[in-house]
């Protein structure tokens, strides 16, 4: 069974006798269930009964039925109702247009809107670059998916993929004071798809592309890189490539490794897959496999799409060919972004000494870490309840924020470097270990390191507005 999270919330209203044990009872019930509680309050009290919510984590609905059966059955107690606090949470959506001015008379009316605006307008009329100083193009990033490949959900659609969307809103935010807006299109056409965002991208400063699926977010985010002044940034490929990075350059400080001398196999060649590779080349790897459903990906391959093709040319140096069991021998890092399952405990066996383990297949990785134990010297996951969690958001707040503040017109590799370097950076050397590689998503200072780096390397590479 999963372990218990928040993800699976649930406040359970119970009605129960008001006697010494019963709600022990309740809480060995929960408990018997394998639910975790992480809160009990008192609602109201009624002579001889009392009413109680209880906050429970479970692993997934049909876990939470059981939980609340189990509750039921209880001589004198009664489930009121069970509420699912995920559900709750996204009730009327999860952002907000707030006003940054305040508008209570009538001079603010005049200035805010006609007349006074006009006068903007002209300015911006005589000077399009004006745009960012007298508008919130400056500071808005737009959020744009067509659906097609939504966390491990897969194809389900816009208006599917909206509270994902939202999400990513209220990260950008909350972690960055980027604004952020959801762009959902009934579309899966990249020619409409660019053509879409090249007519809204007068809005906005920045295009955060979003769980479109490969092979067609390549060819996107290459066009609208092109064609537009303003950072385009696919976070599927490039935060997650750029959070990978971090956390291998400080494992290999902790298995007194170098990046030179290192052989990784990725498992997985999608979107992420491919750009970790390209982050990893950059980085100095001389040595990465990628790895698909049909085996290890080299030159001669006849199956390949572009993308791949390009993974064919400037990977595997000694064009090993067959299933990742047979290019796994030796490797010193496994990176897994593809499904769950795909290692076993006696794969590790076979990689070189103190190997490193990157398993982010989410929620359920590519080995469990419970079956890395004693032979990875080092394991992260994709996950919140292991150490070591590679989550975007320790990147594409920083990134953004230290794009915009630049003024710059799109993100180089250079800049993607530096996001790692800042990331690594913040977690302190005399605490580096095994279980601490990478820093909290929640420590505040890691988006505002990876804004002054990347806002530096923006600059030095020169591609700022003047």
């Amino acid at each position: 069974m999963r372990t218990p999270s928040a993800s699976y919330s649930v406040s359970l209203r119970v009605e129960l006798s008001h006697t010494p044990g019963t709600l022990g009872r309740v809480t060995t019930a929960i408990g018997e269930a394998g639910g975790n509680i992480s809160g009990i309050d008192i609602v109201e009290v009624h002579g001889p009964t009392i009413v109680r919510d209880i906050t429970v984590f479970a692993t997934d609905d049909v876990h939470v039925s059981a939980i609340r059966d189990a509750v039921e059955s209880l001589d004198g107690v009664h489930v009121v109702s069970a509420r699912d606090r995920t559900f709750q949470m996204h009730e009327g959506g999860k952002i907000e247009v707030v006003s940054r001015v305040h508008v209570s008379t009538r001079e603010d009316l005049s200035m805010a809107y006609t007349p006074g605006v006009a006068r903007v307008c002209r300015a911006i009329e005589r000077d399009p670059s004006d745009v960012f100083k007298f508008t919130i193009k400056s500071n808005t990033v737009a959020i744009v998916t067509d659906g097609t490949a939504v966390l491990g959900l897969g194809d389900i659609g816009p208006e599917a993929s909206l509270p994902v969307m939202e999400g990513k809103a209220l990260l950008f935010k909350e972690f960055a004071g980027v604004d952020g807006f959801p762009i959902c299109l009934s579309t899966t056409d990249p020619d409409e798809i660019v053509e879409t965002v090249e007519r809204i991208a007068p809005v906005f400063g920045g295009v955060n592309l979003e769980d479109i699926a490969a092979p067609a977010c390549f060819e996107i985010e290459e066009r609208l890189q092109a064609s537009l002044d303003i950072p385009v940034f696919h976070d599927d490929q490039h935060g997650t490539a750029v959070v990978v990075l971090a956390a291998l350059r400080n494992a290999l400080k902790v298995v007194d490794k170098r990046m030179e001398d290192l052989k990784v196999v990725i498992a997985g060649v999608g979107a992420a897959g491919v750009a970790i590779t390209k982050i990893l080349l950059h980085a100095g790897v001389p040595n990465v496999i990628g790895v698909d459903r049909k085996g290890a990906i080299f030159e001669g391959r006849e199956d390949l799409n572009a993308a791949k093709q390009w993974v064919a040319e400037n990977t595997n140096p000694e064009n090993r060919q067959g299933a990742i069991h047979e290019v796994l021998p030796g490797a010193d890092v496994f990176v897994g972004v593809s499904g769950p399952g795909l290692l076993v405990r006696d794969d590790l066996r076979v990689m070189n000494t103190d190997p490193i383990v990157f398993a982010l297949s989410n929620p359920d990785p590519e080995i469990a870490p419970e079956a890395c134990e004693g032979l990875a010297s080092v394991i992260a996951t994709g996950r919140s309840d292991y150490p070591n969690q590679i989550n975007n958001v320790l990147c594409f707040p920083g990134i953004f924020r230290g794009a915009l503040d630049a003024g710059a017109t799109t993100i180089t590799e250079s800049m993607k470097l530096a996001a790692a370097e800042a990331i690594a950076s913040a977690v302190p050397a005399d605490e580096l270990g095994p279980s601490y590689i990478v820093p909290s998503v929640f420590n505040r200072r890691v988006s505002e390191l990876v804004a002054h780096r990347v806002a530096e390397a923006a600059r030095a590479d020169g591609v700022v507005r003047a």
